[in-house]
């Protein structure tokens, strides 16, 4: 494996200038989801230029690079979205958001945080990882560039789980160089009701769906949030409420749709998630035989940049591993004795981990640069420091895995 000259100069002037220059290049190339084709680009020349073994592009556009050691071994998945939430204005930004702008120690732009600048960091240190160790390693290494996270929470990530079959995944969001061992899931409930379109003059003739919907909606709010001890509530929350038609125009309304945000707990279904409400509207239902009712879990349908088109309902798990689990452990001593003291802790958001870990229990860790907060911000932007440190953050992950 490595010895300490080879250790100590893992991230040489070199390196470091290799993480910055792939980071900005991402982040100059737009990548709106469903747009990711640029940067797929980017990081196949990155993986041909740089030794990977192989270049795989699934029918969704995930680009991922594999690096195979001379020993058999475990598998590694690395995760790193390439999309990113638009830039609705950009006026408003001190910084252009695809330009790059490194300014008093930061990098500015859409995606530095979320989350471009982890997938350079991934990616450079797996090649870093290969040429010290001459691949004289147990095992695979993948970095996968994931199109459409921001839409569909673990959706595209099925596909590379199923070409990589991994043993361990990586999940690159920002966690301030912490380590993350689980999440609370999402998903998103849509409660629709049906009356009876009517001119508004005469509103005695039809029945008004957006009626029905207020008295459910009153009732919900009573709907006890469960609770995790680690991951806290299972918050039930309204996000919009639409009818139609719309605009009214003298018509009684005879749909409406009441969208809900529901952070899933570990271990719940979809099953268990619709029970209570569903009990609601049969009692709304029992007293009042004018409502009809029904409640879902919405779908979501989006067209890739490969011009195949991505779909799922929009149920993605909660995960937790415990912290003692070996893998944490070992990944935990790795970095501490690199010098790092990362805490133990969870992702206060959803991530493609509602797939590796809720729905295919493979063992997953989050780690990546900067802050969450600073995601879909304006001016959102990556400490270079943090930014070369999660590198090194890496290349200790696939030493204390790849044995």
């Amino acid at each position: 494996m490595l010895n300490k000259k080879e250790e100590s100069n893992m991230l040489t002037k070199q390196r470091e200038e290799s993480v910055i220059e792939l980071c900005k290049k991402l982040i100059n190339a737009r990548s709106y989801s469903g747009e990711e084709n640029k940067v797929s680009d980017e990081l196949k020349t990155f993986y041909n230029a740089n030794g990977f073994d192989e270049v795989i592009i699934d029918k969704y556009g995930n680009t991922i690079g594999k690096i195979k050691g001379n020993r058999p071994g475990k598998k590694i998945l690395f995760d790193g979205h390439m999309d990113t939430v638009p830039v609705e204005d950009e006026s408003k930004w001190t910084h252009k958001p695809f330009e790059a702008e490194i300014c008093d120690g930061k990098m500015y732009g859409r995606g530095t945080t979320d989350m471009k600048g982890a997938l350079s960091a991934m990616a450079n240190a797996a090649v870093n990882f290969a040429k010290d160790t001459n691949k004289d390693f147990a095992g695979e290494i993948y970095v996968a560039g994931v199109v459409h996270e921001e839409c569909f929470e673990g959706v595209a990530a099925r596909s590379i789980s199923s070409i990589v079959k991994p043993d361990y995944v990586i999940i690159g969001e920002a966690s301030n160089l912490n380590l993350k061992i689980g999440q609370r899931g999402r998903g998103e409930v849509k409660v629709e009701t049906f009356g009876v379109p009517a001119h508004s003059a005469n509103p005695e003739k039809g029945i008004n769906a957006v009626y029905g919907m207020c008295k459910i909606v009153e009732a919900i709010e009573n709907i006890k949030a469960p609770h995790h001890e680690v991951l806290g509530d299972g918050i039930l929350e309204l996000t919009d409420i639409k009818s139609s038609p719309y605009p009214g125009a003298s018509v009684v309304p005879d749909y409406c749709v009441a969208t809900y945000d529901r952070r899933l707990l570990v271990g719940e279904t979809k099953e268990s998630v619709l029970e209570p409400i569903q009990k609601v509207l049969d009692e709304l239902m029992e007293k009042d035989n004018k409502l009809k009712a029904k409640v879902s879990f919405a779908k979501g349908e989006e067209m890739c940049y490969t011009g195949n088109k991505i779909e799922g309902e929009r149920f993605f798990p909660g995960w937790l591993f415990d912290k003692n689990e070996q893998y944490i452990n070992d990944v935990y001593n790795e970095l501490h004795n690199m010098g790092f003291t990362p805490q133990i802790t969870q992702y206060n958001f959803c991530t493609n981990g509602s797939h590796y870990a809720g729905e295919a229990n493979i063992k997953t860790i989050g780690m990546g640069p900067s802050i969450e907060s600073l995601a879909h911000t304006i001016d959102e932007y990556v400490e270079i420091d943090q930014l070369l440190k999660v590198t090194e953050c890496y290349y200790g992950i696939m030493k204390a895995l790849l044995k």
